[in-house]
This record gives structure tokens, sequence and C-alpha cells, in this order.
């Protein structure tokens, strides 16, 4: 089947989409050369500035999230591919200050490399830069390595708690802190049941069978914990909970933060099902669901399936979870 998609040509297809993505919230971001999305406002440079880099294709995320309380910057690269090392340095140059820069990246090979290289330029030109890894998926099982663990949905909340410590005047050392503690207490798991296609090429990324789904599914059709047939929005959220509350260690008395984020073709009445029944589960373990959220924040395509996030929270997260922010996809007041 031919793919069918609202687009030009395909080589244009991330210029294009950053250039309306601009054009239509032109009152909170800007871009910064070809590839840089950043606050259309600066924030005031005595407060660090939060940078993340990642490819194309995966909206809102990550430019979604630029704009008062989370980013500062955002470099994007190709449609699922990270953007080159010169581009992502230009980034970390721009956003130089006295009061530093903290540097999100997400666990993907393409992205790693990029970051790394990015940082040794940095350290070579004297950058007051730290980096985190977020790598919360635990398909591969809780407690394997971190480089072997993904990257997924668990950048956005981050981006959110990082970005309240730098708005609120924290130095370096505190954002990086509180960065590192929430990265420490987040746990993700993917679901997927349908394909989506690259726009590009048209070419699906993965193959499942109709009565089939995957759970641990990576962002781009990496292989997950296994193939099952298809479970009811009950049962899949159960199985997900399960292993997610292990993960963060979330027991009797915990408060979490507990987000559904939908691949790109689940419905939000699916999604809804879906959080109904896993907070259904986590009460029945005693654990109490202070925030959520449901919708998309870091999609792929098509796909069907969706990414369930759970972090174990206490009295400083929830007051960072709620200080203001105000992006395009993500507004707390």
């Amino acid at each position: 089947m031919a793919m069918k998609k609202f687009i030009n040509d395909p080589a244009n297809l991330t210029s294009e989409l950053l250039e309306g993505y601009v054009q239509a919230y032109g009152d909170k971001v800007a871009l910064a050369g070809d590839r840089t999305v950043v606050r259309a406002k600066c924030k005031d440079e005595s407060k660090v500035a939060i940078v993340t880099l990642g490819g194309a294709g995966h909206e809102p995320a990550l430019s979604g999230f630029v704009g008062e309380g989370m980013l500062d910057a955002s470099v994007v690269g190709d449609i699922f591919a990270a953007p080159g090392p010169p581009p992502v340095f230009e980034a970390l140059k721009l956003m130089d200050r006295p009061a530093g820069v903290l540097f999100v990246v997400l666990n993907h090979a393409g992205d790693l490399m990029s970051a790394n290289m990015a940082m040794d330029m940095a350290s070579k030109q004297g950058l007051n830069v730290r980096q985190v890894l977020t790598h919360e998926d635990i398909a591969p099982g809780a407690d394997s390595p971190a480089e072997d663990r993904r990257g997924l949905v668990g950048c956005v909340p981050l981006y959110k708690i990082a970005g309240a410590a730098a708005e609120a005047g924290k130095d370096l050392d505190e954002v990086c802190r509180v960065a590192e503690k929430f990265n420490a207490q987040m746990a993700t798991l993917a679901v997927a049941i349908k394909t989506a296609t690259h726009p590009q090429s048209g070419e699906e990324i993965f193959a499942l069978a109709d009565d089939e789904m995957e759970v641990g599914m990576g962002q781009h059709g990496e292989a997950g914990t296994g193939r099952s047939q298809m479970m009811t929005a009950d049962q899949t959220a159960r199985v997900m909970v399960e292993q997610l509350a292990k993960a963060v260690k979330a027991g009797k008395g915990d408060k979490v933060l507990l987000i559904i984020n939908g691949a790109g073709a689940t419905t939000l009445m699916e999604q809804f099902i879906i959080f109904r029944a896993a907070r259904k589960v986590l009460a029945e373990a005693g654990i109490e669901v202070a925030r959520s959220l449901v919708g998309e924040y870091l999609t792929v395509q098509e796909m069907a399936g969706f990414q369930m996030f759970v972090a174990k929270m206490d009295d400083e997260l929830l007051s960072l979870w709620d200080a203001p922010c105000d992006t395009p996809y993500l507004t707390v007041r």
C-alpha cells in the first residue's frame, strides 16, 4: 500500500515542519539557524539553560517543550536521526552563560555519539556544560546497565523538573542534582500494536501480525521483551504497571507521576481507558497517582501503541512539577 501523508518533497520534511512550527507558535519559539529551536524570549543569563537534541518525526517532542520553565534550546536532526555534532556544539555555545548549561540527552546511539562529540568540543572551548543521560526504558530489565536502556518519554517530565529548578534560579549543581534524582526514580515501558512508516521512504519500520502486540517496543521499532496475542486494556495495563512500580520501588504509601503517552495512532479514548486501568492497579498496591498526564508528547509518526511512564515523587519533585511553565505543548499556570 502506498504511503498517504500530506507532505511535499520528502527531502524537505524537517525544514518545512520546523518553519511551520515556529510560525504557529511565534510568541513562544524561534529558529536559531536552520535546525535549532529556541525560546522567542531568552531566559536571563543568570539562570541555567536547558538544552536537548534529537531527530524529527516524534512531534511534539522534543521542540514542543521549548519555552518558559522547560527547555531553552532543542537541536533537531532529520527524521528519526540525530543532528550532527557541529550544530549541537553551536547550540551549546549559543546558550553558554555564567550560570552554565544542562544538556539532556536520550540514550540512543546516534544522539549519544553527537552529544559526546559536542561535549568534547565544548570542553575544549571552556564552556560550562553538564550532561544528563535519560535511560528509563525498562524493557531490557530494570536492573540492566544504564547503557543498555533507551531514553523514551521520560525526557519530557525531566525537562519540566530541571527547567523549574533552573527558572527558580538554582545553580548548575542544584539543577543537575534534581535532574539526576528524578532520572533515578523514573521508568517507562512501551507497547506497540501497529507499525509506522518512515515518511521519507514510505517503508514500514517494523512488522507485527494483526493479532499481535509487543511490550517493550523501542522508539523506532527496536525489539521489546516479547510478542504476544492482543490483550485487553486492563490486561495490558496490569502487565505494564506491575513492572514499572517494581522498577521505581514504589509501594504502599508512595506517590507517583503517571503518564500515558500516545505513540501517534492510539486514540485518546484508548489512552484514557488505559490510564483508568493503570490507576486502579496502582491503587490496589496502595500507591497514589499524585500527578498525571494523558496525551501525545513523544510520538513515532502513525505507530499505534503507547508508552506508560511512572516516577516516584516526593515533596521536592512535586513542587517542581507544579511550578509554572509555558511551552507550546505543556503549560502549567
